[in-house]
């Protein structure tokens, strides 16, 4: 019995060191397979980061060479309407400390790059609308009948004024005769006066043609001076 206390004693010390070294031997295979997988979906993360941060930078830089496309094409526009304002050249160039700042403003990378092109954008469109507004008070801007109107026009009833003042200050007699004889060529005149002071007034680009609306002036100039030579003709024939 006591032989069998002996044989029996530490056998079950060793099955029991034996089965502990092979849990041991189980669980350290395990521990090690789960730490590879927590840094696989740990990488995995980083790349699939990685790869939107990439994607978002290359849609970001694409935006921004759209962006730059339309920015260049409207500040080229505005020069050209600036130079024909008579802005000097040397105020349309930005200076070095505005290029400073422009530079410092797109340092953070395409993204910034595009909110400084898409705030860029926006002040061109508020100068664009300042320019507009302006024009509108412009009579060069105004439709070409309507701004040549005001050349023609002043110039058409001149002799025609002059010609019932004479009559209103002398009455029937030689100095209104005289007065109406002078009148008859006078619409062309006012007609050739209009035509050169519209090309003095209103200046266009050197691409354009200025409309003086020649029939139009021609009419304008010729329809004060019919009525009211046809006017005072009536009344000296009735004198």
């Amino acid at each position: 019995m006591s032989s069998e206390a002996t044989v029996t004693g530490p056998g079950r010390q060793r099955v029991a060191a034996a089965s502990g070294a092979v849990t041991q031997a189980a669980a350290e295979p395990s521990t090690a397979w789960a730490e590879y997988l927590a840094a696989a979906r740990q990488l995995d993360g980083v790349r699939r980061s990685a790869a939107a941060a990439a994607g978002e930078q290359a849609r970001s830089a694409e935006t921004a060479r759209e962006e730059l496309t339309v920015v260049r094409t409207g500040l080229a526009s505005q020069q050209e309407r600036l130079r024909e304002l008579g802005v000097p050249a040397m105020s349309l160039v930005p200076s070095p400390p505005e290029l400073t700042e422009a530079s410092r403003s797109m340092a953070g990378g395409p993204a910034a790059v595009l909110a400084a092109l898409r705030a860029a954008r926006g002040r061109a469109e508020a100068a664009d609308a300042a320019l507009a507004a302006r024009r509108r008070l412009r009579p060069g801007s105004w439709p070409a009948r309507l701004r040549n109107l005001l050349v023609y026009g002043p110039l058409a009833l001149v002799v025609p004024l002059i010609q019932v003042a004479v009559y209103a200050a002398t009455g029937v007699g030689a100095a209104s005769v005289a007065a109406l004889i002078c009148g008859l060529p006078m619409p062309a005149v006012a007609f050739v006066a209009g035509w050169v002071g519209i090309g003095r007034l209103f200046r266009v680009s050197p691409a354009e043609r200025l409309d003086r609306t020649v029939r139009f002036g021609a009419l304008v100039c010729l329809v004060p001076a019919v009525l009211v030579t046809a006017g005072l003709l009536l009344v000296l024939l009735a004198g």
